[in-house]
């Protein structure tokens, strides 16, 4: 789910409340350029002394995937994998299967061929995901 501000209901309701724990996670994805998966981001706060349980860190990335604050994509290998995007809007990505490499992109004709085959099978509210996976230049 690159992009949850597609989502009608993204970021809606009460704020979630700004815990230590989530701090810690929302912190070490602003160092971060590539996509890391729940366990990636755990050994790293762990190595970095925090005390912290991996059910927390899960947690705390669903709430901020949420909250539009985090993008979360699928990988091959179908692990979940977080990423603190440098725009809140509508994107989608390129990923490198080798070195997690990431490059935000958007995709104007993606997005009105969704548009359309939504409108001639009537659908509305409609959503999408592109995440395109290859090996970058330098691998």
């Amino acid at each position: 789910m690159s992009t949850p501000s597609t989502d009608p209901g993204a970021g809606s309701g009460p704020a979630p409340r700004r815990t230590r724990q989530r701090a810690a996670v929302g912190e070490l994805l602003k160092t971060q350029d590539e996509f890391r998966t729940a366990q990636q981001i755990h050994d790293q706060l762990r190595s970095d002394g925090a005390s912290i349980g991996l059910t927390t860190v899960y947690r705390n990335l669903q709430t901020m995937v949420d909250a539009g604050e985090v993008d979360m994509i699928r990988t091959p290998d179908g692990e979940f994998s977080y990423r603190r995007c440098a725009t809140g809007q509508h994107h989608h990505h390129l990923v490198c299967r080798s070195c997690g490499r990431t490059v935000e992109i958007t995709g104007p004709t993606v997005e009105r061929w969704a548009t359309r085959v939504a409108e001639q099978n009537g659908f509305r509210e409609v959503s999408h995901e592109l995440e395109i996976f290859g090996t970058c230049q330098d691998c």
